[in-house]
C-alpha cells in the first residue's frame, strides 16, 4: 500500500496504529495486545513496521559478506512478519486493514527511525513491546521504548510487556 493511501486512511479515521517490531517475543505480544484490544474498532488500520540497521561499509570484509548478511536478516523478518500479519488475520482483521513494512537503512537509532516513519505515515498510536532491559542496561545502552515514549510528538504511545 503507499504511503498516500496510508496517510489518507489515518487521516481519515484517526485509528491507524503503528506496531514496530524486531521479532523478540515482546513485539510478538505487542501484535496479539494490538489484535484483541483493537478488535471491536472496525476501522482500523494496523501497519507493522521492522526496521533493519544497514550495516557500514566496512563492517564486513567483502560488499558480498554484507549483501549476504542483509539478505539474511530480511528474509529472517519477512518471516517473523508474515507471521505477525496472520496473528492479526486470525483475529478477524482484513487484508485491506494491514500494512507490513520492512525497512533496510543506516540509522544511528531505531527510535528514531521508527518516529520518522510514523511521521511519514501519521499513526495515531505507535505500539512497542518492551525489551525488558535491566535498569543498569537501560542506563548503559539507552532504551527504545523509553526514548519514543519521550520523544513522540502527535501520538499515543502504547509499551506492551
Amino acid at each position: 500500500m503507499s504511503d498516500q493511501t496510508i496517510t489518507d486512511l489515518a487521516q481519515n479515521n484517526g485509528r491507524h496504529l503503528l506496531v514496530a517490531v524486531d521479532g523478540s517475543e515482546n513485539s510478538k505480544r505487542a501484535v496479539i495486545f494490538v489484535a484483541h484490544f483493537f478488535l471491536d474498532v472496525k476501522d482500523a488500520f494496523i501497519t507493522i513496521l521492522s526496521i533493519i540497521p544497514e550495516p557500514s561499509e566496512d563492517y564486513f570484509a567483502t560488499d558480498s559478506e554484507r549483501s549476504k548478511w542483509i539478505a539474511e536478516k530480511k528474509a529472517e523478518m519477512q518471516d517473523i512478519l508474515a507471521e505477525y500479519k496472520e496473528i492479526l488475520r486470525g483475529a478477524g482483521y482484513r487484508d485491506e486493514q494491514i500494512d507490513i513494512r520492512l525497512v533496510i537503512r543506516q540509522c544511528e537509532s531505531i527510535a528514531d527511525a521508527i518516529l520518522e516513519e510514523q511521521e511519514k505515515i501519521r499513526s495515531a498510536i505507535v505500539v512497542v513491546g518492551r525489551r525488558g532491559l535491566t535498569h543498569n542496561e537501560e542506563f548503559m545502552f539507552g532504551s527504545t521504548s523509553n526514548k519514543i515514549l519521550h520523544q513522540a510528538k502527535n501520538c499515543a504511545v502504547l509499551v506492551v510487556e
